[in-house]
């Protein structure tokens, strides 16, 4: 991130000297803030003892801390210091006006928040971060556990059987930055919503200088159509029980095949992409440039030598090689180490808190922005010491974090008359 982006200033020394006022509002600035609450209507009308902007920085706090309501907002203000404008007679929030004011804010502006600020972070030299002139990036999936209250059953549904507890689950889908760990996009959904389905939106956010890799889940001949149009390079596994024919072999040992749908298949009409090029949601067959190996010691669930089948849009071997898109592909599972990241270290791995549909999903994307705030703190500082991300700890940084807001407040958000 530039040293020019409002609120946030050029880090030097250690880390540790560098979370004072809290990360979350270098990251995520009060005029942004301020905007996307007035694109979305939620500035509130009347003065309140909880303004819609503060409401805002709560549920970024509440993925800091999982402690009660009450002892949360203690915390914050302390961290957010808004001394000049803040009483000293201001009584803490009870749990049910803090309650009251998520459910004034709602869900929208915290989406909207981190479509405005979630971008790639990793810079020109960032290790990891690149293939080439590609910036590497994964998409994947991942469930959270949510309170088993009557509506969040009946919206979002919970897994029959298997291994995982018996909640009703919230399920999403990300594109990550290798790199940095960054989610910079998502898609929120149920467990009656696929994988695939959740991640067809995200081919907005997916740029021509991005290498997105995903792992076979994703895999099928219209996603990847979609995902052509966006003009990025792809690098997906697929499944070894598809027939691949090969037309070329190449000389660093992959090859070029062609593939389709089932509709294609079956019918006397071709329409290849070097056709439309322009339009490859119009094409019936595509050229595809298959990379098959194995890794010593990596077996199957029949313990059986793996094999791996990654198919790119990458064609041309001096573009890049099969062992640097081998070795790219594996970068996928930094993805993986985000959703731990979520899951275990911000979650403590006991699920979202939050009782209605509405609160999940706005929860849900104030964890986002906490985890994309703390990464993007992570990123600026191994930039400023030449390090990679994936040196710094996030159980470390977030501990710091925790610790420089842990204070009780001082100070309340303005004198104002108490709500009826």
């Amino acid at each position: 991130m530039s040293s020019d982006t409002p609120g946030v200033r050029p880090l030097n020394g250690k880390l540790t000297d560098h979370v004072s006022v809290g990360v979350l509002t270098r990251i995520v600035p009060r005029s942004v803030v301020d905007e996307v609450l007035a694109e979305t209507g939620r500035v509130q009308k009347r003065t309140r003892s909880l303004p819609a902007h503060v409401v805002v920085y709560f549920v970024l706090a509440l993925a800091l801390f999982t402690d009660g309501y009450e002892e949360v907002v203690r915390k914050l203000v302390h961290g957010l210091r808004f001394a000049r404008v803040w009483s000293r007679d201001w009584a803490v929030p009870t749990t049910g006006a803090l309650s009251q004011a998520r459910h004034r804010l709602g869900a929208e502006p915290m989406q909207a928040l981190f479509d405005r600020v979630a971008v790639p972070l990793a810079r020109a030299g960032t290790p990891g971060a690149w293939l080439r002139g590609w910036r590497l990036m994964a998409i994947d999936g991942v469930m959270i556990d949510l309170p088993d209250t009557e509506a969040n059953l009946a919206d979002y549904g919970k897994p029959e059987g298997g291994t995982r507890r018996p909640f009703p689950q919230l399920r999403a889908v990300g594109l990550s930055e290798c790199g940095t760990h960054a989610l910079v996009a998502a898609e929120l959904g149920t467990i009656y919503q696929g994988e695939r389905e959740l991640a067809g939106p995200l081919r907005d956010r997916v740029t021509p200088e991005m290498l997105l890799i995903a792992d076979r889940g994703f895999h099928s001949y219209e996603l990847w159509r979609e995902y052509l149009a966006t003009g990025a390079a792809l690098l997906w596994r697929a499944w070894s029980t598809i027939t691949l024919e090969p037309t070329t072999v190449l000389d660093d040992g992959s090859y070029l095949a062609e593939i389709s749908n089932k509709a294609s298949r079956s019918s006397a009409t071709r329409i290849p992409l070097a056709s439309v090029p322009n339009s490859p949601h119009l094409a019936s067959h595509i050229t595809v440039r298959i990379i098959e190996y194995q890794i010593e010691g990596h077996t199957d669930s029949e313990g059986k030598s793996e094999t791996f089948r990654l198919i790119t849009s990458i064609l041309d071997p001096e573009q890049a090689n099969a062992v640097e898109l081998a070795n790219a592909y594996h970068q996928r599972w930094e993805i993986e180490s985000s959703f731990r990241e979520l899951e275990i270290q911000l979650l403590g791995g006991c699920g979202l808190r939050s009782k209605t549909p509405e609160l999940v999903r706005q929860e849900m994307w104030g964890l986002l922005i906490s985890h994309y705030a703390v990464r993007a703190f992570m990123a600026e500082a191994a930039d400023t010491v030449d390090l990679d991300p994936d040196r710094l700890s996030f159980t470390r940084t977030l501990n710091i974090v925790r610790r420089q807001v842990a204070d009780p407040p001082a100070f309340s958000p303005h004198r104002s008359t108490p709500e009826p």
